[in-house]
């Protein structure tokens, strides 16, 4: 009999690719259907449980600690593993530039201490818990994250967009790496701890770096150019996300990366997929065939 995991947020990007990853692995997927479908009895029987749900900045304050609570309820009375995704909002702009399960969790700001919380409510909850986290997302279709809305939006006409300084390390990863990633804990979920942190496969890169790659995989040139941010800074009275992306402005000239000791020791087979391939599917949307036929030696695979 198959295992069975639960999605909340299947409709998301994570939640649409750790859907793919966990059915590929031979795993029955329940995606949960918030207009027809319960917590309780969707969770019911599912050996774990990934929380996938996102909402926007402005309602995490709202709602965070709601669905935080009634996942744990649940994971409580069915004995579901229970997998979130992390970042790396949680360490604050003192961290280190290398992060892992090691670094102390100091954020101050309103987001980064509703992540704090709800982190601390899992490992205090008696659930297992893995936290598999990672740096921005690179998906392998437009989803509405920074990658495809800002960073690599013009890079049809030579421009790659950074919002914060073009030589400031940071951390990126592929969603189909995290995915396996998650697949891969669950799969030796018995072996592992109550609360786990792992971080996924990721990337350490700056824009100028991406603009490298970009303009070696289309064969023209690509140039890192900074972002202006008043904009966004202007629309914060009448567009409430805009809060927390001016919020949140600090991560972009934090130089990290996320270490990679615990997920060797715990999946070390799970690889991270090489840049070019992963920036070949990203932009494979916005990019003329012809100069994709540039790349025509990678494979683009999941």
């Amino acid at each position: 009999m198959k295992p069975i995991v639960l999605i909340l947020g299947p409709t998301g990007r994570m939640g649409r690719n750790a859907a793919i990853a966990f059915e590929k692995n031979g795993w029955d997927v329940r995606r949960f259907n918030r207009k027809t479908d319960t917590l309780w009895d969707a969770a019911w029987g599912a050996s774990v449980i990934v929380n996938a749900w996102n909402p926007p900045y402005n309602d995490w304050a709202a709602q965070v600690p709601n669905m935080t609570r009634d996942i744990i309820e649940v994971a409580q009375a069915s004995g579901a593993t229970v997998i979130i995704p992390g970042n790396v909002y949680v360490y604050g702009p003192s961290a280190p530039e290398v992060l892992d399960h090691t670094t102390p969790h100091l954020a101050q700001n309103p987001l980064g201490k509703i992540r704090v919380r709800k982190e601390a409510a899992y490992r205090a909850s008696g659930v297992q818990t893995i936290v598999v986290r990672a740096g921005d997302y690179i998906d392998t279709e437009p989803s509405g994250n920074w990658f495809d809305m800002i960073m690599a939006k013009s890079v049809s006409k030579g421009r790659f967009t950074s919002p914060g300084p073009t030589d400031c390390p940071r951390a990126y990863s592929y969603l189909p790496d995290v995915a396996r990633t998650m697949v891969a804990l669950a799969n030796r979920r018995e072996d592992l701890g109550a609360f786990e942190d792992v971080n996924a496969p990721s990337f350490t890169l700056t824009a100028q770096q991406f603009a490298a790659e970009t303009e070696t995989l289309l064969g023209r040139p690509v140039v890192a150019k900074e972002m202006m941010w008043w904009p966004i800074k202007a629309l914060r009275p009448v567009w409430p996300l805009a809060r927390g992306i001016v919020e949140m402005r600090y991560i972009w000239n934090m130089p990290h990366s996320l270490g990679e000791t615990r997920q060797l020791d715990l999946c070390p087979e799970v690889q991270r997929t090489p840049l070019p391939t992963v920036l070949a599917r990203a932009l494979e949307h916005q990019i003329d065939p012809d100069q994709m036929m540039r790349a025509s030696n990678l494979t683009i695979a999941e």
